[in-house]
């Protein structure tokens, strides 16, 4: 028999477990942010996808802005869903996952030639809980994507991601903000695939627990 050791945490979510929707919706979020991108730019004129943000494709003068509108929208329902679906993930972190969703619906429904501000406040709080709610997803005596050190690698690395998009949106970068849209493309990117990784591992994975019984 192994002894292992939980703190209360992870005691009380050993017994939880991600269910199937949760992997379709984490599916979902790359597919339609990533899709979603690609199919506007392809019927988007003279845009330049190193330079331009993405919700430049969702403005109201762009050749088919409905396409990055229902991929923004539909991003953030698949985060929303996944959030709700990560059982084993403390709350915290699983509030923060909802939040970045919900934020990301309004900006779709907010074009930034239309609403710049209240486009950008939305922006800013998905950008910014997307970026924040790894940080948050660890449990004590954890494994795999709940230890402490992954968390807090994650998280690092795409406030990390934010921080450049942030320097080249404002100018600050040696290029002077020339590669926007491929630092944006790079947050949201990493952002819309992390939470399909900690499904995937929190369905595929066995906890400490049940390696011990089985011992």
């Amino acid at each position: 028999m192994v002894a292992v050791v939980y703190g209360p945490s992870m005691t009380a979510r050993t017994g939880l477990r991600v269910p199937g929707w949760a992997l379709v919706s984490a599916v979902a979020a790359p597919v339609s942010m990533i899709g979603g991108w690609i199919l506007a730019d392809s019927r988007q004129q003279s845009f330049d996808a190193v330079g331009e943000t993405i919700s430049a494709l969702a403005a109201s003068g762009a050749t088919a802005p409905w396409i990055m509108s229902a991929a923004l929208a539909g991003t953030g329902i698949a985060h929303l869903v996944t959030a709700a679906g990560l059982r084993p993930v403390p709350r915290a972190a699983r509030a923060l996952h909802a939040l970045g969703g919900a934020a990301t619906v309004v900006v779709a429904a907010l074009p930034v030639d239309v609403w710049p501000r209240a486009h950008g406040a939305a922006a800013a709080v998905g950008f910014g809980a997307l970026a924040l709610w790894p940080a948050c997803a660890w449990v004590r005596g954890g494994s795999g994507v709940l230890r402490p050190v992954v968390a807090a690698g994650v998280a690092t690395s795409l406030v990390g991601l934010l921080a450049l998009f942030v320097a080249e949106l404002q100018g600050l970068t040696p290029d002077s903000g020339a590669a926007t849209g491929l630092a944006e493309r790079a947050l949201v990117g990493a952002q819309a695939l992390w939470p399909l990784v900690v499904v995937v591992a929190l369905r595929s994975g066995r906890t400490d627990s049940a390696r011990s019984s089985a011992s």
